[in-house]
């Protein structure tokens, strides 16, 4: 199969699966993009080395879109693979989809329309709903707050909660359009995370900018959450979360900020510290938040996004963290 994806004149949106060892899901995620009500778009597998057979699709079995697969010879990562995907493709829209997800018949359509023409939207995120109970959401948008925690809005609500177009803080990757030139402009996703925080920290960048994510309920995919990591909670997210944490406020907020922010900042690392405590995955988490201090003092000054943001910008990003921590706060 084609490493190199080219003439792609007449496509308009690629479609960009990261995938690990997904032979459980990634047949559904297929086939339900063959539904699609749109014809101008073609899909971009990005393996991560799986060994369990799923990355040996046959493009012949999908005739509906052009079907690539990127084998890579080891796992680097969610934020590695979807770089490789959209460096090795070239439509003015990038879907980044999970490789848990089937969605509905409209999706690209209406994500496509959600970002079209507007050029000072980065992003838009479709309503994800929980596979396993298609009553509740999964996620209506990513919220980032003073707390130092990233959360999933709308998470096991009613799925008919969430039924507006409305700016987010940032969308969460596993089911988001891109506009090509501003992913480009924002240097991508930032590899050092690996997995996990790297479209917050990727939607924070684009905030700095004056770029906003939208949330776009009309596009709906199902998700069926932690395909590969194995659960909501593991030492291996804990870990990596915590350390990203560190990592992405570093990164995006200037000293001034986060010393303002510091009462609300130690309160959540406590927080978390007494919450995984209780699940068993203390050492996890220090682990983790130890790693993310070593990676601030490693990076150097080219990974401080918030010196290209104006002070008027960072002002406003400031009134957003705090309207959601009382979000978060009160539910």
């Amino acid at each position: 199969m084609s490493k190199e994806i080219t003439g792609q004149t007449n496509i308009r949106t690629t479609v960009i699966i990261p995938n690990y060892n997904g032979r459980k899901y990634l047949p559904d995620c297929l086939h339900a993009l063959k539904q699609q009500t749109v014809s101008d778009f073609q899909v971009c597998v990005v393996d991560n080395g799986s060994t369990d057979g799923s990355k040996d699709l046959d493009p012949s079995d999908y005739p509906e879109f052009r079907l690539t697969v990127i084998p890579l010879k080891e796992n680097i990562g969610f934020a590695g693979a979807v770089n490789e995907g959209i460096r090795k493709t070239e439509s003015p829209y990038v879907i980044l989809l999970n490789n848990d997800t089937a969605v509905k018949k409209n999706f690209i359509e209406k994500l496509v329309e959600a970002i079209d023409n507007k050029k000072d939207v980065f992003a838009c995120q479709a309503k994800m709903i929980s596979m396993k109970d298609p009553e509740k959401l999964d996620s209506a948008g990513d919220l980032f707050c003073a707390l130092g925690w990233a959360f999933s809005l709308g998470r096991d609500r009613p799925v008919g909660t969430y039924c507006r177009d409305t700016k987010i803080f940032s969308a969460c990757a596993g089911a988001a359009v891109y506009r090509r030139d501003l992913l480009e402009k924002l240097g991508l996703f930032d590899e050092r995370h690996f997995c996990y925080l790297e479209d917050v920290d990727l939607s924070y960048r684009a905030a700095l900018c004056g770029y906003s994510c939208r949330f776009a309920p009309e596009a709906v995919a199902e998700h069926a959450g932690s395909a590969s990591s194995g659960s909501r909670h593991n030492a291996f997210k804990v870990r990596l979360s915590a350390r990203n944490t560190i990592f992405l406020i570093y990164k995006n907020m200037p000293p001034v900020q986060i010393l303002f922010n510091l009462p609300f900042l130690i309160a959540g690392q406590l927080i978390k510290l007494l919450y995984f405590t209780r699940k068993g995955l203390t050492r996890e988490y220090i682990g983790g938040v130890r790693e993310g201090f070593r990676l601030c003092a490693s990076s150097g000054k080219e990974a401080r996004a918030w010196s290209k943001a104006g002070k008027g910008q960072l002002l406003r990003l400031q009134g957003a963290l705090l309207v959601n921590t009382v979000r978060r706060i009160t539910g």
